[in-house]
């Protein structure tokens, strides 16, 4: 497996130039994750795409081809992918909603193939001796915040909860490991996290003072593994093929009893074990954020994702979400798999459908 790190939020004029626009799919398959382990570790957690990097499962299914996989990380998040998918340096992708939003909005072309770390938490914290208790208590303070990432979707619909917009902050751009530094230096006064706020919290240099882990699943944050139009109509049979190992690699780590060691596994991504324990409930919570289905709840939540990115003046364009989707491949593997019934399907207000 070749991995690479891209480490800047936009890729260089020199990066694309010396990149091919179009690798031969007959040779390599490309794909884009939105994050990079800490230290810029080609690792990452949280998802049955991390673990399929990770154990290099999709690497073992094209062994036979001669087809290599290259894993492409990028510290820029979703909206650098977002830039390599449109130079065509990627074939998949896994990130989330808004950027993957952004740019189809933008006419980017691709295809949703499966859900890939759903309902996922937002924290928002402070440093430990801060006297701010709530959020209303940071109006007008520093405030970092990863922006175009789908954290932002999520930020912007807390906020208008409360009647508040992001002009209330002073908010801060700022990645991941540099949002971790400025928390700890104090160089900001609150920061908007996901599950690696809890290694801040248990190194005592930071507390919570929000978070939707019991709040209403509307403000969670989904990922999914996307394809380009190109690749897909070009290669069909790769794309059942990838999915096909996502799904059972998603079956595997979706079982109660192997719990510990996708946790351990998805620890070498920098993110402590401790933290990814806490924020999947010790492990419980794993079938479920770890479910591929495109079901109700991951439609319609996609769907009210576009109209909050067009309110909150994220995106300019609106587009047909119905059409973005494409099932097929997520279907036959579930078929061919005898995993029609394994997870529970969830209706548009997160409702469980049936299932077990």
């Amino acid at each position: 497996m070749k991995n690479k790190i891209f480490a800047l939020s936009t890729l260089t004029l020199t990066l694309i130039a010396a990149s091919p626009a179009w690798a031969d799919p007959a040779k390599v398959i490309r794909i884009g994750v939105a994050t990079v382990g800490t230290g810029g570790k080609p690792v990452f957690g949280g998802s049955s795409a991390a673990t399929a990097a990770t154990r290099g499962l999709i690497e073992e299914e094209f062994k036979k081809d001669g087809i290599k996989v290259e894993w492409n990380y990028f510290k820029g998040a979703g909206p650098a992918v977002n830039e390599a998918l449109a130079n065509k340096l990627l074939d998949f992708a896994w990130q989330g909603d808004l950027p993957a939003i952004v740019a189809k909005a933008s006419g980017l072309k691709t295809k949703i193939l499966l859900a890939n770390g759903t309902l996922g938490t937002t924290y928002l914290a402070v440093p430990a001796d801060s006297p701010a208790k709530k959020l209303e208590d940071l109006k007008g303070k520093k405030v970092a915040l990863f922006k175009g990432t789908n954290g932002q979707l999520v930020v912007n619909k807390v906020l208008d909860q409360y009647g508040l917009t992001e002009k209330d902050f002073k908010l801060i751009n700022m990645d991941t490991a540099t949002t971790q530094a400025a928390i700890a230096t104090k160089d900001v006064d609150g920061a908007w996290f996901g599950y690696d706020v809890f290694q801040l919290v248990d190194r005592g240099v930071a507390k919570v003072i929000w978070s939707n882990k019991e709040g209403p699943l509307s403000l969670t944050r989904q990922t999914h593994f996307l394809v380009t139009e190109d690749f897909e109509k070009a290669n069909p049979e790769i794309t059942q093929r990838v999915v096909n190992v996502l799904v059972r690699t998603a079956a595997d780590i979706s079982k109660p009893e192997n719990a510990e060691k996708v946790l351990q596994e998805w620890s070498k991504s920098g993110v402590p074990y401790a933290s990814f324990k806490k924020d999947y409930n010790g492990g419980a919570d794993i079938k479920r954020r770890s479910s591929p289905l495109l079901d109700e709840f991951f439609y319609n939540h996609y769907k009210d994702a576009v109209q909050a990115s067009l309110k909150f003046k994220l995106i300019r364009k609106d587009f047909d979400v119905n059409q973005w989707f494409e099932p097929k491949y997520l279907n036959q593997a579930l078929k061919e798999q005898k995993l029609e019934n394994f997870w529970t399907a969830y209706d548009a207000k997160g409702t469980p459908k049936g299932g077990k």
